[in-house]
């Protein structure tokens, strides 16, 4: 386990984060023979739901298999993809953040409760 005190502030990871979606933001558009994330935004939402997806498992499989840097690896293409797919469905990652900061403090099985019937 690594040490907390090296580990990056909740700020800092946040910032990381928002870089990532920045320089993602930037490549919609792009040309998707210079740039893999310009590929996948041009292919759609569907196709960058199938990638998280794809990341997805992969991390799934590797936690199932005790590889920890493994996961740690697909841990990063998960959030990646998760970023390209807020680039394609226009979601700015300070809305996600305000919907954690709303269930703060907040049991998960209260929250679920308080979720509208599908």
């Amino acid at each position: 386990m690594s040490d907390p005190k090296s580990s990056p502030d909740i700020e800092t990871t946040a910032a990381a984060l928002d870089r990532l979606a920045a320089s993602i933001a930037a490549r919609k558009g792009g040309d998707p023979a210079q740039s893999y994330t310009a590929k996948l935004l041009d292919k759609g939402i569907e196709k960058c739901a199938q990638k998280l997806g794809e990341e997805a498992v992969e991390t799934a499989i590797a936690a199932a298999a005790n590889k920890r840097d493994e996961v740690v690896s697909e841990s990063a293409d998960v959030l990646y993809h998760l970023l390209v797919l807020w680039a394609a469905m226009d979601i700015e990652p300070a809305e996600v953040y305000a919907e954690l900061a709303r269930r703060e403090g907040i049991s998960g099985i209260a929250e679920k409760a308080s979720r509208p019937k599908s």
